[in-house]
């Protein structure tokens, strides 16, 4: 089996650089992005499994981000990340599709878990298909 392939979007280097660390510890491909932009123009070169945004980044959102890619990835897993949780975000990552909604500080054995199980469910419904 292939390792998983996440792309993590933050405008945080320090945040980037933490889950870069920890999930290529793990033997995970992991891309790393600084904004939507970037972002988008990394899927359109590479598959990954599954996406974590922040939700706030200057120029385009994680919310934004997510309305782009689902126009050529309707089914790619998207986790958002946020430090400035709101019922209006939320509820907007609920309309989308989002796999999880992630509340920063988060923890990152329980972070590595939910996206091992985000990858999993998607895997299985993409077979069932």
């Amino acid at each position: 089996m292939n390792s998983p392939s996440i792309l993590v979007v933050d405008d945080e280097l320090l945040i980037r650089d933490l889950l870069y660390d920890f999930f290529n510890q793990q033997g995970w491909d992991i891309s790393i992005a600084e904004n939507g932009e970037k972002a988008l123009d990394i899927l359109r070169e590479k598959k990954v499994d599954l996406v974590l945004t922040d939700l706030r980044m200057p120029d385009m959102d994680g919310l934004a981000l997510t309305t782009e890619l689902r126009k050529d990835h309707p089914h790619l897993p998207v986790i958002i990340m946020t430090g400035y949780p709101s019922v209006d975000s939320a509820i907007t990552a609920l309309r989308q599709k989002v796999a999880d909604y992630v509340i920063k500080p988060f923890n990152i054995n329980k972070l590595y878990k939910t996206i091992e199980a985000k990858i999993s469910e998607a895997k299985q419904d993409s077979e069932a298909s």
